[in-house]
């Protein structure tokens, strides 16, 4: 399918991913309808720092209301369903919140999408569906394992999904994402977290277990990705994994940010960053040989091209101002 000119729908454009995905459709001569989380104060996220913002069409609601999917749907052509709770810590404390936007949240966007037609939509997985690995690199045939209720809610997503692929004929992919940073990352993620730390002058940087290993996707490849997929009809029923290939440990990505930020900080543990011994991932590296396979793509950033790029953007005053490093974001 070819993308630009069509009207489409991102959910969750007031996030991180969103927000970066939104300039990418843009860009890619896309029009654009933005949803952002409803609220009092008619603030739209990370949106409000797109430079393209006046020319895309921001919506604010919620994807927990079936009857307002719907309306949002209305003369969309292409779904990029990004929304989300998605911190793993909260979801330990509020796992009906998760399960009502992420679980209820696709549901009612999959039924939007039936009722008006839509003509792709990519449903956005995670790769802590995935859980600790059981072989490397990890493949789409991987077992699924909910390590958490934030994973256990996402799997039940991508079983709607696939649901609505299977019994409508709902033209869908599901895009499984690796771990992703970048500018506009919450500091609840351990990038983010590291960066903001140091920036702010702490010397003892808090973190949780330094040993999993991750396989981090700058943003603008993830995006990259997702444009890949929704081009590719191939691709339609299908669950694709977005990474790298890559794996590197906590410590060692806290060491390859201390390096390039020519920092002198030491590492303290903090143990309200650990998570419930069952419920840690220990081990995520991505085989992306199928989304080559479908579509040729390939990240473009080495890991630390792209930490670069993000240490540059959090050491910005008034992007470091909206980290509060002095508080555990969850």
């Amino acid at each position: 399918m070819q993308i630009s000119t069509k009207k489409v729908l991102v959910t969750g454009a007031d996030g991180f991913i969103g927000s970066h995905l939104t300039e990418a459709l843009h860009k890619a001569g896309c029009s654009v309808r933005a949803l952002a989380q409803y609220n009092s104060f008619n603030h739209w996220g990370w949106l409000e720092d797109v430079p393209c913002l006046g020319d895309i069409d921001v919506t604010s609601g919620d994807v927990r209301d079936a009857e307002f999917c719907n309306e949002l749907l209305k003369d969309i052509d292409i779904v990029f369903h990004l929304a989300a709770l998605i911190a793993i810590p909260y979801s330990y404390a509020a796992p009906q919140s998760y399960i009502d936007t992420n679980v209820s949240g696709t549901l009612n966007i999959c039924n939007a999408a039936i009722r008006n037609g839509v003509q792709r939509i990519v449903v956005t997985s995670t790769s802590e569906v995935y859980g600790t690995a059981q072989y490397v690199p990890i493949d789409e045939a991987h077992v699924l394992q909910p390590q958490s209720p934030y994973s256990a809610s996402k799997i039940s997503a991508d079983a709607i999904a696939s649901s609505f692929y299977h019994s409508f004929e709902l033209p869908l992919t599901i895009a499984r994402p690796f771990n992703t940073y970048g500018p506009r990352q919450s500091a609840r993620a351990v990038i983010p977290t590291i960066i903001a730390q140091i920036s702010d002058g702490q010397r003892e940087i808090k973190l949780g277990d330094l040993s999993p290993t991750r396989d981090f996707n700058f943003v603008a490849d993830v995006c990259a990705g997702f444009l890949a997929l929704a081009h590719c009809d191939e691709a339609v029923g299908q669950t694709v994994n977005i990474g790298s290939g890559t794996e590197v440990s906590i410590g060692d990505t806290l060491h390859l940010i201390k390096d390039i930020m020519q920092a002198d900080v030491q590492f303290l543990e903090d143990a309200q960053r650990i998570r419930p011994p069952g419920s840690e991932v220990q081990r995520l590296v991505c085989d992306n040989r199928l989304i080559k396979k479908l579509t040729g793509y390939a990240p473009q950033h080495s890991l630390r091209a792209g930490l670069e790029k993000t240490v540059d953007w959090f050491k910005q005053p008034k992007n470091l101002q909206k980290c509060k490093a002095d508080i555990y974001n969850i």
